[in-house]
C-alpha cells in the first residue's frame, strides 16, 4: 500500500506548505498518540520523547505535536535540540513508546519535518506508518479532561548521549595527541560532539557550533565538507569530522585537506572488522561505488545493494543477520554499536580503527580505487516519472550499452525533494561525466 505522507525517512516538506503546517502536525500527533496507544493496550498511558534539531521552525512543530500526543492522551518528554540517533538511543534506553524527532536532515532551513522511531530505537514499520495514516484521515477527538497527556523536560538528555556515544570507543584507546576538527553544521549536535571527542582525549577545534535557528546546514557540516578539509589545513590538524544537521551523517578528511565519503569510510571499518574478527558481509545502496563491490569481493565478504535511504540498508542488515552497512552520504551503521546511523558514533569507530592500526586515513584506503562517478541533481514537477520520458529511456539503454561491464548508470526519484537524480558510474570520469548530462539533459528538457 502507497503512503500519502510518509516517504523514505518520515514527513518532510518546505515549512508553512502542506504537510508541514501545524494544523497538520498537531493531527500527525494526535494520529501517531493513538495508534501507539492501540498498539499498548493494557501496558499503560504511552510516553513518547520528541527532540529536534536547531531550525527556528522547531518551536512551533515541537508544541504542535505535543498539543496532538496530549489530546490522544499520549505523555510527552521533550529533549531539546539533540541528534536524531540520540532520541533513538534515549527511546530504548527509557523504554519509552516511541522518540519523534523533528527535522530535515541535511536540507537547507526552510525545510522541515517529522520522523518516528519506535520503542527499540528502530525506524517505525511499515504497517505502523500506514495505522498512523490511516488514523490521521479520521476526525481528531480530545481525550477526557482526566485522560489528557503531561509534558515534562528530560533531564540531562545531552549528558546521557554523551556517555553513551563513549561507550562504543574501546576502552584501551584514547584520542591523546590527536588535534580534530569538529564541524556541527550549526546543527544539533552542536553542543554534544565536541564535547564526546574531547573527553576521550582529543586537542578539539569547533566549527558550525552557533546555531541561530537559519544557518543549519549553510556552507558547512557533512553537505559542504569542503569548509572542514580548509579548517583543517588552516589549523594543521591531524583530522576534521563533519555532521550534518541532524547527526546522522558524517564526512572526514584528513591532515592533507584530502575528503573522504561514507564508501570509504565503510571501507576502512569493514577492513578493520575483518582483520580484527569476522565480517560475513557489507550492505550498500544503489549508489554505493563499484569498487568496493570489486574489494570486498577479493576480501571474501559478502556484499548486497539495497535502495538508496538508510531505512533500506538498515532493513538489508537485519534480513541477513550482519552488522555492517552504509551509504557514500555519509550514513554509516554499526549495528552492534547502535540501532541507527549515527555520525558521531560512526566516526568514533573510524577512528578506534585508526588508532588500533596505526595507519592514517590515507594508508587505510591506499588499496580502494573508486570508479569516478557523475551525479546530477534536476529539480522535476512533482509525480514526474522518468520511465515515461522516451528520449530519457533511450538514452539510458545507449549508455549502458556503451559502458557494458565497465561502469553503472542509476536514475531515482529524491525520496525528499522533487528531484530526479541521473548517476552514471564509469572507469574514466569524462565518459561518466558526458552521459550522465546527455540524460539529465533529456529530463530537464520535459
Amino acid at each position: 500500500m502507497a503512503r500519502k505522507y510518509f516517504g523514505t525517512d518520515g514527513v518532510r516538506g518546505r515549512v508553512g506548505e502542506a504537510p508541514i503546517t501545524p494544523d497538520f502536525v498537531m493531527r500527525l500527533g494526535y494520529a501517531a498518540g493513538r495508534v501507539l496507544a492501540q498498539s499498548r493496550s493494557g501496558k499503560g498511558r504511552p510516553v513518547v520523547l520528541i527532540g529536534k534539531d536547531t531550525r527556528v521552525s522547531g518551536y512551533m512543530l515541537e508544541a504542535a505535536l505535543q498539543a496532538g500526543f496530549a489530546a490522544a492522551g499520549a505523555d510527552v518528554m521533550l529533549a531539546g535540540p539533540m541528534p536524531t540517533p540520540a532520541i533513538a538511543y534515549l527511546t530504548r534506553a527509557l523504554r519509552l513508546a516511541a522518540g519523534v524527532v523533528i527535522s530535515a536532515s541535511h536540507n537547507p532551513y526552510p525545510d522541515n519535518g517529522i520522523k518516528f522511531f519506535s520503542s527499540s530505537g528502530n525506524k517505525l514499520p511499515d504497517e505502523i506508518e500506514l495505522a498512523i495514516e490511516a488514523a490521521i484521515e479520521q476526525p481528531m477527538e480530545c481525550a477526557s479532561h482526566d485522560r489528557v497527556g503531561r509534558a515534562r523536560r528530560l533531564d540531562d538528555a545531552h549528558g546521557r548521549y554523551i556517555e553513551f556515544c563513549k561507550s562504543t570507543f574501546p576502552n584501551e584507546l584514547d584520542l591523546r595527541g590527536l588535534k580534530i576538527v569538529v564541524d556541527c553544521a550549526h546543527g544539533a549536535a552542536y553542543n554534544i560532539a565536541p564535547c564526546v571527542f574531547h573527553e576521550l582525549g582529543a586537542d578539539v577545534i569547533t566549527m558550525g557550533v552557533q546555531p541561530n535557528g537559519i544557518n543549519i546546514n549553510d556552507k558547512c557540516g557533512a553537505t559542504s565538507p569542503e569548509a572542514l578539509a580548509a579548517a583543517v589545513c588552516d589549523n594543521e590538524a591531524d583530522l576534521g569530522i563533519a555532521l550534518d544537521g541532524d547527526a546522522d551523517r558524517v564526512m572526514m578528511a584528513d591532515a592533507s585537506g584530502r575528503l573522504y565519503d561514507g564508501d570509504e569510510l565503510l571501507y576502512v571499518l569493514a577492513r578493520d572488522r575483518l582483520a580484527n574478527g569476522s565480517l560475513p558481509g557489507v550492505v550498500g545502496t544503489l549508489m554505493t561505488n563499484m569498487a568496493l563491490e570489486v574489494a570486498f569481493r577479493e576480501m571474501g565478504v559478502g556484499f548486497a545493494r539495497a535502495q538508496v535511504g538508510d531505512r533500506y540498508v538498515l532493513e538489508g542488515l537485519l534480513e541477513r543477520g550482519w552488522q555492517l552497512g552504509g551509504e557514500g552520504s555519509g550514513h554509516l551503521l554499526c549495528l552492534d554499536k547502535h540501532t541507527t546511523g549515527d555520525g558521531i558514533i560512526s566516526a568514533l569507530q573510524v577512528l578506534s580503527a585508526l588508532r588500533r592500526n596505526g595507519e592514517t586515513l590515507a594508508e587505510s584506503t591506499a588499496a580502494l580505487e573508486l570508479f569516478p562517478q557523475t551525479l546530477i541533481n534536476v529539480k522535476v514537477a512533482p509525480g514526474f516519472k522518468w520511465q515515461n520520458n522516451a528520449a530519457m529511456v533511450a538514452e539510458k539503454e545507449t549508455a549502458e550499452r556503451e559502458l557494458g561491464d565497465g561502469g553503472r548508470v542509476l536514475i531515482r526519484p529524491s525520496g525528499t525533494e522533487p528531484l530526479i537524480r541521473v548517476m552514471v558510474e564509469a572507469r574514466h570520469a569524462p565518459l561518466a561525466e558526458s552521459m550522465a548530462l546527455r540524460i539529465a539533459a533529456c529530463c530537464a528538457a520535459t
